[in-house]
């Protein structure tokens, strides 16, 4: 068995501090890194100001498959590739402190997003570096299929049905007989 091409990454999420009674904080993706044994295996803040706070996830690791090899085309088509990071909020810790932002995965397929989004969960994108894009171009180069395209037959071609399903029949000769009343006379 063939081992599936991957990189090790880490994401840093980002929480800025907005001018709102309500939601004092704000969560969003700040960047997708390759990941480096310096940054160890948990969680850290590695920012933080009266502006926002910066922190860092390590130990995620992206493996490119074969089968999903049209998620990754479509976003190496797409105007700017892109990592796709889905994440979700801790529950609330209490007092005044902020509930953390965690990545639960990434990926750099377009199906991958749609099923996460499809699921409701909080997906956002970050413009994925060159050499990953080139290793990705690599990748969907070897192994991305286009389906077929099936030429559509005309219309005329069809065969006819009613409304139910069933088969139906055109003629051009008069009907006879059982006219059904407003006969001419």
């Amino acid at each position: 068995m063939t081992e599936r091409p991957y990189t090790d990454v880490a994401v840093i999420m980002r929480c800025e501090h907005i001018a709102n009674r309500w939601q004092p904080w704000r969560w969003s993706l700040a960047e997708v890194v390759i990941n480096e044994p310096a940054f160890g295996t948990e969680p850290r803040q590695i920012l933080q100001d009266e502006r926002e706070q910066r922190w860092l996830f390590p130990g995620f690791r992206v493996e490119l498959f074969r089968d999903d090899a049209e998620g990754y085309h479509l976003n190496l088509t797409s105007p700017a590739p892109c990592w796709f990071v889905m994440w979700r909020r801790d529950e609330d810790p209490g007092s005044g402190e902020i509930p953390l932002a965690r990545p639960v995965a990434v990926s750099l397929s377009y199906h991958d997003a749609g099923r996460w989004l499809d699921a409701q969960e909080t997906v956002e994108q970050v413009p994925a570096a060159p050499e990953v894009v080139e290793a990705l171009r690599a990748f969907v180069a070897e192994h991305y299929q286009p389906e077929p395209k099936r030429r559509k037959r005309p219309d005329s071609f069809r065969s006819l049905q009613d409304r139910f399903g069933n088969p139906a029949s055109v003629t051009t000769e008069k009907q006879r007989g059982g006219g059904g009343g407003g006969g001419h006379g």
